[in-house]
């Protein structure tokens, strides 16, 4: 496992590039008892590992005319693959995220839309597929995403 090979300075990394993916390796070096060389060394070895899949930024949709978002639980037919419920369900451009779930409802979607007409018609396609026997769709009114949740490194 990829945690196995991380020690107290990676770990200390990758805290600091979740609180600021666009912190240079300098301002790292700075808090990290490490040259800046070593450092860039280590920020690849830890995208080489897959440990840093991406840097992302935050947007606020909404002011780009996107502001409905939404979650769609979606059941399928008994019969459908997981493969085939994660196609389906993110066949539509809107649908940001699919998550497959064990209970009632077979999948999760995060859903972006410009209005309410907008949601109608995805969760209409969605529904239109044959896998599909059920929908339920809830509205986001207001969201938080804690910006600053760190994980707690188990050390050696």
């Amino acid at each position: 496992m990829a945690t196995d090979l991380l020690d107290d300075s990676d770990r200390e990394i990758v805290s600091l590039l979740l609180v600021n993916a666009r912190a240079t390796v300098a301002d790292i070096a700075r808090q990290v008892p490490l040259s800046a060389t070593a450092i860039k060394r280590r920020i690849a070895r830890l995208e080489e590992l897959g440990v840093i899949t991406g840097y992302t930024v935050q947007i606020d949709f909404a002011k780009l005319g996107w502001g409905i978002e939404a979650f769609a639980e979606i059941r399928f037919t008994g019969t459908t693959h997981p493969d085939d419920m994660r196609e389906v369900a993110s066949s539509e451009p809107e649908v940001l995220a699919v998550f497959t779930t064990a209970g009632d409802h077979d999948a999760l979607v995060w859903i972006r839309t410009r209005d309410v007409a907008h949601l109608t018609s995805v969760i209409a396609a969605l529904r239109s597929h044959s896998q599909v026997i059920g929908t339920r769709t809830q509205m986001i009114l207001a969201s938080y995403v804690k910006s600053d949740w760190q994980p707690h490194f188990p050390h050696d």
